[in-house]
């Protein structure tokens, strides 16, 4: 229903769509915004006495002592392709939302035009017409329902979820970027003890032919110590292609070319294993960015469900215009001015069901947005429960793997010693070695294991949750 209106009308206008309105507002329903239902435990278990758990900090990575593992972390956020991918995506989530801030603003439109005609026609003289005019119109919708705001609010909903998102990729990145350096180093120290143990296999091996030459050997013995060393020397080839194929994956999430590239050096035995406070579960709402995602995706689509319900009802529409208008070419001296004022209610009456059909696929994806919010606010618990026991568990393993190493050593000392004076069987060297070996490549292992589990910890527990977004023009 459109309808041009003199400015005397609307005195009578004006109550008349006004009862209009609240009669239409009355059969507006709204449902109030439903979350998921979780019920947070009181603690965590095992956890971390108060006085002696430390705060996790935003610059997480440092609590490790790697300055390479900092210049690394450095150059990953700098460079890496998946962090300026997000940040594109909360460049359009911000577009979006600048589209939608549009809608309460009136739009303006102008004209200017000139025309020129002739008609000839047999047996009449010749006639010209000529005009020119310009034109102003401006309209503007009442947000009567509150509809074009939701929008908005759906938009500013979405840009924080972006924003969420970027962390979420950030943390996710970072992690990756410290798992692969660390994985890095324990190839290199897996390679240290491997040499190592080929070079007392190349000892023991200059023993076992010296006692041969002597006659004290046989040479059976002497081809199994050979076969020990040969061994050894195939060990070496798999962690060696472990460390390139890892030197590359850290490539990657540094935005490098892979071929030729090598970490910064650097001492796997020298890292720190940061200790971690979990701190509360209610905690992890606001501290893991993937959480705060999924409740400003949940915000949005709240909205999404009021613009959807809101557009069954009427639109209201204010529009004013102006010309002016002669009967001369590209001139607008002596013209004649029009002015008009008009309000458009417009309504739908039939549409097929569309706009309802709209309202309940809107709602069915909050509820998928429900239970996805639930389902990760549980998961993130179990992560840091799961945290909590694998780095508890590693701490005790790698002090149990570690006497180990130390009765290993012993036995192998002991084993050549009795070896070389005589009153012991190379059998005896053979398998101390080779029960040092694992044991000290067991342990370097382990030692990693510890490591992953802390940064396991520092990403279930949101990492540096409290790091500002990237800026975006």
């Amino acid at each position: 229903m459109n309808t041009v209106m003199k400015p005397s009308m609307f005195p009578l206008a004006k109550p008349l769509l006004l009862a209009a309105v609240l009669a239409l507002q009355a059969c507006a329903s709204t449902e109030p915004a439903r979350g998921p239902v979780v019920e947070m435990p009181a603690a965590f278990a095992p956890a971390l006495p108060a006085t002696d758990a430390p705060q996790l900090t935003t610059a997480w990575w440092q609590s490790f002592g790697s300055q390479p593992l900092e210049r690394l972390i450095e150059e990953a956020q700098a460079g890496s392709p998946d962090l300026r991918i997000a940040i594109e995506r909360m460049r359009q989530a911000d577009i979006a939302l600048q589209q939608a801030g549009v809608s309460r603003l009136p739009s303006v439109n102008g004209s200017l035009g000139s025309t020129a005609g002739r008609t000839d026609a047999p047996g009449t003289a010749s006639t010209s017409r000529e005009s020119s005019s310009a034109g102003l119109s401006v309209s503007y919708e009442v947000d009567l329902w509150g509809r074009i705001a939701a929008g908005v609010r759906a938009g500013e909903a979405s840009f924080q979820a972006s924003q969420y998102d970027w962390k979420t990729a950030r943390l996710t990145l970072l992690t990756a970027v410290a798992n692969n350096y660390f994985l890095w180093l324990n190839t290199a120290e897996r390679l240290r003890i491997a040499r190592e143990n080929l070079a007392i296999a190349e000892r023991v091996l200059a023993i076992v032919e010296a006692r041969q030459r002597n006659g004290v050997a046989t040479a059976l013995e002497v081809s199994q110590q050979r076969t020990t060393v040969l061994s050894q020397r195939t060990a070496l080839l798999p962690i060696e292609l472990q460390q390139r194929q890892t030197a590359t994956a850290l490539a990657l999430l540094l935005g490098r070319v892979p071929q030729g590239y090598a970490p910064e050096a650097g001492e796997f035995t020298q890292l720190r294993v940061p200790a971690l406070s979990p701190g509360l579960p209610s905690s992890l709402l606001t501290r893991r960015p993937d959480l705060a995602s999924a409740e400003a995706q949940l915000a949005a689509s709240d909205a999404n469900v009021e613009v959807a319900r809101k557009a069954l009802l009427p639109s209201l529409s204010l529009s004013a215009s102006g010309s002016l208008g002669t009967s001369a070419l590209i001139s607008l001296a002596d013209p004649t001015r029009s002015v008009s004022l008009g309000i458009s209610l417009a309504q739908s009456i039939f549409d097929g069901g569309r706009q309802r059909l709209q309202i309940r696929s809107t709602e069915s994806q909050r509820v998928v947005l429900i239970e996805n919010y639930g389902k990760a606010i549980r998961t993130a618990l179990k992560e840091v429960d799961d945290g909590l026991g694998n780095v508890a568990r590693s701490e005790r393993q790698e002090a149990l793997q570690r006497e180990v190493v130390a009765q290993a050593r012993r036995s192998l000392q002991l084993a050549e010693l009795r070896y070389r004076e005589g009153s012991g069987d190379l059998l005896s060297v053979l398998d101390a070695q080779r029960t040092l070996f694992a044991a000290l490549d067991a342990l370097a292992t382990q030692s990693l294991s510890r490591l992953t589990a802390a940064l396991d910890m520092y990403k279930a527990l949101g990492g540096d949750w409290a790091g500002p977004p990237p800026p975006i023009s």
